[in-house]
């Protein structure tokens, strides 16, 4: 006589479909989609603080966990702690599945922080920007005004810039709020009645016909203006935000000669994101693993991200290219977003729900 099979407990049950649940969504996050929330104001009025978001996975490719010892559903420490949440004993090599299709121009990308050495590349905090430069582009910055290869940019539509406002009266954060400006995007001058306000052309061109309003400047860096943030480091050009170049987004097999201005331009690149062991500079000559090189063949692509924001963006204008072992995948769609100054069901803006990141 067989023996009858013994019923799960419901503390059984539940394991089970708790573990069923975690690998599912493990799955989900490492193969198709990953949620992602915008932090900051980098990517305003195209995206907003608040948006929640999913990064689509496949567009570009899966990329294969380069540290495979982590514990699910995290990303750097686990939950509430300052524990890490991975071990970086193995590192896997780079490999991404195919996808079915490539970093276009203009995508809004999700990637990891380059310029974060701290963390193993795959757990690098996650950034969304736009990426402006592909491989084979020349970028360049002239009054503001992005450059690729010679022509003017496509700008995206909602894209703002920092201005300065002189009113004859006091301007409230209501006043300025219906102009579509939140509490974030301004900032008044105590000492007067001038304004800082980060904002796009249309809400410019409005603000500018108010009669409380006598003057509006748009806040640009002139050339010459030296930012010792800007990349590259210690370069004698004296770039700023706003006058920027020319600079080549380098090309996986694309091959240049180790000329004194490609050293300045690419060297921190071919140090940090090429996989080489020993990489320096000695006597105005590069060296890889002791080997002296007069040209150098890049093994991966490269990107130039810049946020919508642009005067309130830290961008590959300030931390140089994004590698593509760094890219995570593509803004996709929103599927919820909160305003953080509303309250209760005012807090959703419902207009944005399931709407397409263009």
């Amino acid at each position: 006589m067989s023996k009858s099979k013994q019923k799960k407990s419901a503390t059984r049950e539940w394991i089970d479909a708790l573990v069923f649940a975690v690998v599912a969504a493990s799955l989900i996050r490492w193969l198709l989609l990953e949620p992602f929330t915008i932090p900051t104001g980098s990517m305003e009025k195209s995206l907003l603080v608040g948006d929640f978001l999913f990064v689509s996975k496949m567009h570009y490719g899966t990329r294969i966990p380069k540290t495979p010892l982590q514990v699910p559903l995290t990303h750097q420490k686990i939950w509430g702690t300052e524990i890490p949440s991975y071990s970086d004993a193995i590192q896997l090599p780079y490999y991404r599945l195919p996808g079915f299709t490539s970093i276009k121009r203009n995508d809004v990308v999700v990637f990891n922080y380059p310029v974060e050495f701290q963390f193993p590349n795959d757990l690098k905090t996650n950034y969304i920007k736009r990426a402006v430069g592909v491989p084979g582009d020349v970028i360049e910055i002239k009054d503001g005004d992005l450059i690729v290869n010679g022509e003017k940019a496509l700008q995206p539509e909602e894209m703002q810039f920092s201005y300065r406002i002189t009113t004859n009266r006091p301007l409230t954060a209501d006043f300025l709020n219906d102009y579509g400006i939140n509490p974030d995007s301004f900032y008044a001058d105590p000492q007067s009645n001038q304004f800082a306000v980060w904002c796009t052309q249309t809400v410019i061109d409005r603000l500018s016909q108010s009669p409380v309003v006598t003057s509006v400047t748009k806040d640009i860096f002139p050339a010459g203006r030296e930012e010792t943030s800007i990349y590259p480091a210690g370069n004698p050009w004296k770039w700023n935000r706003d006058n920027f170049g020319p600079l080549k987004v380098p090309g996986k097999g694309e091959t240049i000669e180790l000329t004194s201005e490609n050293l300045i331009k690419y060297f921190f690149v071919i140090k940090h994101y090429e996989d080489h062991q020993a990489v320096e500079i000695k006597n105005g000559s590069l060296f890889i693993d002791g080997q002296k090189l007069d040209s150098y063949t890049f093994k991966q692509n490269y990107y130039f991200m810049m946020g919508d924001n642009r005067h309130n963006s830290l961008d590959s204008r300030y931390w140089g290219f994004v590698p593509e072992d760094h890219v995570v995948g593509k803004a996709w769609f929103l599927w919820l977003s909160l305003d953080q100054y509303e309250s209760l069901f005012n807090k959703i803006r419902w207009s944005r729900l399931f709407r397409g990141i263009e």
